[in-house]
């Protein structure tokens, strides 16, 4: 009551909404004398009917029952909300009283082994997740619980295999115990390590009690916040995209490559313009010359409007066969000689020569 959520030390289990509800925990030394009441509310999911009922809790102080002797057991096949149950944990009890022989014997904690880290079991039938059971008695161990602790039984524990005890028949009936998991303090033979802290560097000091602000605190504008964390970002990014555009646009070195070719083209289409209207004198290899046949006289090979600046100085010639062989008579040859004139270009560098067949 007056609290979110429960104490720490106290646990709430339901495993269906049809089953029965447990509280159970184990409350500490800082929680003697303090009454702790439970708010429960309940309502009915047809009717929507509420009630409230409080459960005042009243803890005692364990030293008016000194219980020095404490042994855990954990138990395979049991569940904590079945171990809760008055009748099953008055036969476990009963059980260990057997074996144990003590006058007084009490149950100090009960844990489901999930708190202990434990998995979650398969959705098999009759698999339990497992419970830690603490009972507390005012005699030291028996001989059997003290069997745990023998070397062989500690090197079986090892190998994963179950250590042979002699009063595990009086537990098999009804409780499944894992021996190898058992625990046993024996509170009388403990020497308290609890050491003063003595302050100095490294821890820091005692600050008191929290306090926490006052409920008239004034709301704070986060308008101008916000401005400023939009804005200033803004105003960079905007001077570094004007930064950007002024050298892609106003600065490319494209462009003036551009003109510098364009500034080339235009000098030579001049400088052809003028090489067209000078006056040369013809190659000889460009003359008229007489057809090899027909005798008439062939045009140059470049005509005057031909474009000069691409004509090559020197052009090949080519060797004319044409004249016929000599006419042969019965009997005997006759060769009849033609004269044959020939024209050599007065080129030196020239290697060719023009035949004439008249």
């Amino acid at each position: 009551m007056g609290y979110p959520d429960r104490p720490g030390w106290l646990r709430y289990i339901q495993r269906t909404p049809f089953s029965d509800g447990v509280l159970y925990g184990s409350p500490t030394i800082e929680n003697v004398g303090k009454p702790t009441i439970i708010e429960i509310t309940a309502y009915n999911r047809r009717t929507f009917e509420t009630a409230r009922h409080n459960l005042i809790i009243n803890i005692m102080s364990a030293e008016d029952f000194p219980l020095p002797y404490q042994a855990e057991f954990f138990i395979k096949n049991m569940n904590v909300e079945e171990m809760l149950a008055s009748e099953v944990l008055g036969d476990f009890l009963g059980a260990v009283k057997n074996v144990w022989q003590p006058e007084r014997l009490n149950a100090i904690n009960i844990t489901s082994a999930l708190d202990r880290g434990g998995r979650v079991p398969l959705p098999i039938n009759d698999m339990k997740e497992g419970v830690y059971v603490m009972v507390g008695a005012d005699v030291p161990f028996s001989s059997c619980l003290r069997e745990v602790e023998n070397p062989q039984n500690q090197l079986r524990c090892s190998q994963e295999m179950e250590p042979v005890i002699t009063c595990d028949k009086k537990f098999r009936t009804q409780f499944n115990i894992d021996w190898c998991k058992i625990s046993l303090v024996d509170k009388t033979k403990q020497v308290s390590t609890y050491q003063e802290v003595i302050r100095g560097e490294g821890i820091l000091p005692d600050g008191g009690e929290y306090k926490p602000p006052s409920d008239t605190l004034k709301s704070r504008d986060y308008y101008s916040d916000f401005l400023i964390t939009l804005a200033v970002p803004s105003a960079v990014a905007l001077v570094l995209f004007l930064i950007l555009a002024y050298i892609m646009c106003c600065r490319r070195e494209g462009v003036i490559q551009l003109v510098h070719h364009s500034a080339i083209q235009k000098s030579t289409k001049e400088l052809r313009e003028m090489s067209k209207n000078r006056e040369i004198a013809w190659p000889l290899s460009t003359l008229p010359v007489f057809h090899p046949v027909t005798g008439e006289i062939v045009p140059p090979l470049h005509t005057d409007s031909y474009d000069n600046t691409s004509m090559p100085l020197m052009q090949t010639q080519h060797y004319f066969h044409c004249c016929q062989p000599p006419s042969q008579t019965r009997g005997k040859t006759s060769l009849k000689t033609r004269n044959y004139h020939f024209h050599s270009s007065k080129l030196s560098s020239s290697k060719n020569l023009i035949l004439f067949c008249p």
